[in-house]
């Protein structure tokens, strides 16, 4: 079985939808699953919603906007009389039940809730316009197969139980389904954290076996530098298994960081292809002996400087350390970068739920600890260490490091 993960770009609009179909029909579509991201800006737009309701704001109109496009969307690929208009409009209308009926103050709870009828909604449609042109699916809610913990917006999957529901499904049918959703033993919905439907690809693919998994992007694959920041990029067309873990720890934003790990167990070849020109060869990612070591630059941005020092000069010794990292997992904020010190240690962190703050807050009722917000990680792979003074030109270093062949500096 082959599984497709397509995301939000390659089905942002009506034409979109279509032209999935064409990659289909290049690829070939029997014994296949897809794995489907919201379509376009969805997720950011139900965020919105999200933090209206919590504001206490009016978000009935910012459901309506989502709404009106998913069905502007569905105006281009069906019939007026199509079923999937009703249906659509009962994902909408369980949205704003679900909102006038919450008790729960938790956050990231009802965003979960929320945010997941993206993927419900792109995949419906999805699967429904490629029935109707006889690409025959069966649609799935991947919350009854992928199952987590209750760790609201980065759920844990329980493998166990993940593993016997996606082993039953007949191997010879075709599936649509979604990216980034899972659900907990009480059946709400937990996302698997922001760019989560890559992962969701690998799971259904670890589980059934797959004989590859393809990720669908508008870029050529994986680049030596992400195009939109850097210049004069070229295509890496075989990296192993290891060097696209370590591209994606640093930041790259093309492989989400946890996809590897299922495939790799199982060594299914993992290919990176683009849905713009589905002919082309595209990034193939899997055990190989022509893995590509060449210059690559990765761009991390969003990030937060923090120095913490102890107040009497004292080392920053392993009950210091446990301190802070008991902090930053308390705070669900993610290290980037880590250089230590005798009395001080630097952390480049990354802070989603914006915790920040209050992270701060608490780390100096203990420590003395500066901040700098908003800079950038600069990486560089497989660097020519002879010409490194070409990396820090035209940049304000507040932080290095360099280890092997890998540089690392933040940036503002």
């Amino acid at each position: 079985m082959k599984i497709f993960k397509f995301g939000g770009a390659s089905v942002k609009d009506a034409e979109s939808v279509k032209n999935v179909a064409v990659v289909l029909e290049s690829q070939g579509f029997e014994k296949c699953l897809l794995v489907v991201s919201a379509m376009g800006k969805t997720t950011n737009a139900l965020e919105k919603v999200v933090e209206y309701y919590f504001a206490k704001e009016d978000y009935h109109a910012e459901i309506e906007k989502v709404k009106q496009n998913h069905l502007d969307i569905s105006n281009g690929l069906f019939q007026e009389n199509h079923p999937v208009f009703a249906e659509i409009s009962l994902f909408f209308d369980d949205i704003e039940s679900f909102l006038r009926r919450n008790k729960s103050p938790n956050y990231n709870f009802v965003y979960d809730q929320v945010v997941s009828c993206g993927e419900m909604i792109s995949s419906k449609i999805l699967s429904e316009y490629l029935n109707d042109i006889q690409f025959k699916n069966t649609w799935l809610d991947a919350r009854d197969y992928i199952k987590t913990d209750s760790n609201y917006r980065e759920g844990t999957i329980d493998w166990e139980e993940t593993q016997k529901n996606i082993s039953a499904l007949n191997p010879q049918n075709s599936y649509v389904t979604q990216g980034f959703i899972g659900s907990e033993s009480n059946n709400f919905t937990v996302t698997l954290g922001r760019e989560g439907s890559d992962y969701s690809a690998a799971v259904f693919a670890y589980c059934l076996d797959a004989e590859a998994m393809t990720i669908w992007k508008d870029v050529p694959g994986v680049m030596t530098g992400d195009p939109r920041k850097f210049e004069n990029v070229s295509l890496l067309s075989n990296i192993s298994y290891e060097e696209a873990i370590e591209m994606a720890y640093y930041g790259a934003s093309v492989i989400h960081p946890k996809t590897l790990q299922p495939l790799q167990q199982k060594n299914i070849p993992f290919y990176v292809k683009s849905f713009l020109d589905p002919s082309k060869p595209g990034t193939k990612v899997g055990n190989t002996d022509k893995n590509r070591f060449e210059e690559s630059y990765i761009l991390k941005e969003n990030q937060h400087l923090m120095r913490i020092a102890t107040r009497d000069f004292s080392f920053i010794a392993e009950e210091h350390l446990s301190q802070i990292f008991a902090l930053l997992a308390k705070y669900k904020i993610k290290i980037s970068l880590m250089q230590n010190s005798a009395i001080s240690l630097a952390l480049c962190l990354e802070d989603k739920y914006n915790n920040i703050d209050e992270l701060n807050k608490e780390l100096q009722m203990g420590f003395d600890s500066e901040m700098v917000k908003n800079v950038s990680l600069f990486t560089v792979r497989n660097a020519n260490l002879e010409d490194i003074n070409k990396f820090y030109e035209n940049k304000n270093i507040l932080l290095e490091q360099i280890s092997k062949k890998t540089i690392q500096v933040v940036i503002n």
